[in-house]
């Protein structure tokens, strides 16, 4: 009989916010697959489990991948687990679970912390339909060109970014989505120094550049704008992207 691969969230800030089914999974399995053996050690340790950690991230998840595999495949339990949220939401987790779906083996996720939809629900923004983007490319040219893909839809647009490109990326924002578009930014959640800064990208912009103490910390952030195909001034710059392809 093979395994069972869990995936199980972890707290994005507050530990209290871990569940007492992954708590008891966690204490149950052979192995835990983690990113970052430190940090995870630190979580464990808090919550009184010893459980042999195996380092399982984005640069080695193929090479690791198959030995995961084959302890699945001989009847081990295992739980994949990111540094925090839950895996596979723009951390490693993707290649293992198709790779255990083609070998048929069971595969249990557990409901816990998100980043995204803790963001989402928090920022006053409608929640029936969202684009999740992730961590956006380096180069400005290709952030432009991936926001004017996502300019006609009327849904909350959330990524993650990291304080030292933040106010580079909402300068691009406002370039795109105009200054009148609404802003969240979502920062240190859950922990201690949570704040949430709301307003239109024009009067989020100026906040944020007045107190470097903002630009501390981990950041989600979400965009909403109400297309105006009459009024918006990027509608030239859709339709070249358009002619392009």
């Amino acid at each position: 009989m093979t395994g069972i691969l869990y995936i199980v969230p972890t707290p994005i800030g507050n530990l209290e916010d871990i569940t007492l089914r992954a708590l008891r999974i966690l204490r149950e399995c052979n192995l835990i697959a983690c990113e970052d053996t430190r940090r995870s050690l630190k979580l464990l340790t808090h919550f009184n489990i010893s459980k042999p950690l195996l380092s399982f991230y984005s640069y080695n998840e193929q090479h690791k991948c198959e030995y995961i595999i084959n302890r699945l495949l001989s009847g081990d339990k295992i739980s994949l687990i990111s540094d925090a949220g839950t895996p596979g939401i723009s951390d490693p987790g993707y290649f293992l679970i198709n790779k255990a779906i083609s070998k048929k083996i069971k595969i249990e996720t557990l409901a816990g912390a998100c980043a995204i939809t803790t963001a989402l629900v928090a920022s006053g923004f409608p929640t029936n339909g969202f684009v999740f983007c992730g961590f956006l490319k380096r180069k400005r040219s290709k952030i432009e060109k991936y926001f004017l893909k996502l300019l006609k839809f009327e849904k909350t647009i959330i990524f993650y970014e990291s304080p030292y490109r933040l106010l580079k990326t909402i300068k691009i924002c406002e370039n795109i989505f105009g200054e009148s578009a609404k802003i969240c930014i979502a920062k240190e959640m859950t922990k201690k120094f949570e704040k949430f800064i709301r307003g239109t990208i024009k009067d989020v912009l100026n906040i944020m550049m007045s107190n470097n103490s903002l630009l501390i910390g981990e950041f989600v952030v979400l965009i909403y704008h109400r297309y105006d195909k009459k009024i918006n001034k990027n509608e030239k710059m859709v339709d070249m992207e358009k002619e392009n392809k």
